[in-house]
């Protein structure tokens, strides 16, 4: 289905959980979240419904996030309900990695053909400092985990953030020469709780560039602009939803885990299916994909995303 700009709708974020076994500083508040009860969460079979709905209008990509999807109990028959979708034709799915040594393979077996790893930095201090409650080592053994698992991508994703990372550049874009994976560095967004990040936080992934001058540009993969160093197995990426935005290709719309549409990540507008039926849930698909906004409104170190969720209640 399209939007009424003309853009053919083909993803879909699915949310299945908003808690996490990590508290990362730009995501989750150091408390936590509060927990929703059984029944404010899309049930398993509400959640397949709605992928089912989707691709009735078009949709062949859902990737599966939470929060830390791999916290979810029933994660491995989500995965494989949504992979047997007939109309799904790409089964992915976001995580940060530190479960993957025992649900990397099962994950596998269960449809998920892609994996998203979160990874900000290789200094360990620095990572217990960022996820609160995090091991580096153990974001490291899941990558190797996915690897040996044999998935037919491995994505790093990296948030770029001034005066934390940024000086790791080098030593993060080095993995694609160490595995056969991408490593994609993406600038921070403004989003709600955030706060403690200042202006200086909020830096453009051009600066990736200034400190690789041997990456050459191949094409662009979504809205991830490629770079490819010397001797490299993956690529280098750069996302730019601040300083250059690509709402012109949107394709998506996001599912949170209690039930509510989202046509766009950076706005407040959101359309509840819970409850409904397959008809019913069809129709407000549809109205979520007509609700779509040309572009989100100005994001910035001073301009703040209009959403009314933290990260870890959208799935990013």
């Amino acid at each position: 289905m399209k939007d009424q700009y003309g853009r053919a709708i083909t993803y879909l974020r699915l949310s299945v959980t908003e808690l996490c076994n990590l508290r990362c500083r730009y995501c989750m508040p150091a408390g936590g979240i509060c927990k929703l009860s059984h029944d404010q969460l899309l049930s398993e079979e509400e959640m397949l419904q709605a992928v089912r709905t989707a691709a009735q209008l078009g949709i062949t990509k859902v990737r599966i996030t939470g929060g830390e999807p791999l916290t979810k109990p029933n994660i491995l028959s989500i995965c494989r309900g949504v992979a047997q979708t007939p109309g799904i034709e790409d089964t992915a799915l976001t995580t940060n990695g530190t479960r993957l040594p025992e649900l990397a393979v099962p994950l596998r077996e269960a449809g998920i053909r892609r994996l998203n790893i979160s990874l900000d930095t290789l200094n360990a201090d620095r990572y217990a400092s960022m996820t609160r409650l995090g091991r580096l080592e153990d974001a490291l053994r899941g990558i190797e985990a996915a690897l040996d698992a044999g998935f037919e991508r491995v994505k790093i994703n990296t948030v770029l953030i001034g005066g934390f990372n940024e000086d790791e550049v080098p030593a993060l874009a080095d993995l694609t020469r160490r595995w056969p994976v991408d490593v994609r560095f993406i600038e921070l967004m403004p989003m709600p709780g955030n706060t403690e990040f200042g202006p200086e936080s909020y830096i453009p992934v051009d600066r990736v560039l200034e400190q690789l001058p041997e990456a050459e540009a191949e094409a662009e993969d979504g809205v991830a602009r490629l770079y490819r160093l010397p001797g490299a197995q993956g690529h280098v990426g750069l996302i730019s939803p601040l300083s250059r935005e690509f709402c012109g290709t949107c394709n998506r719309i996001r599912l949170t885990a209690d039930g509510r549409l989202k046509p766009c990540l950076h706005s407040a507008d959101e359309i509840s299916i819970k409850g409904l039926d397959a008809a019913g849930m069809l129709e407000r698909m549809r109205e979520a994909i007509l609700a779509k906004p040309r572009c989100h409104g100005e994001l910035s170190a001073v301009s703040r995303s209009q959403s009314v969720r933290a990260m870890n209640q959208i799935g990013g």
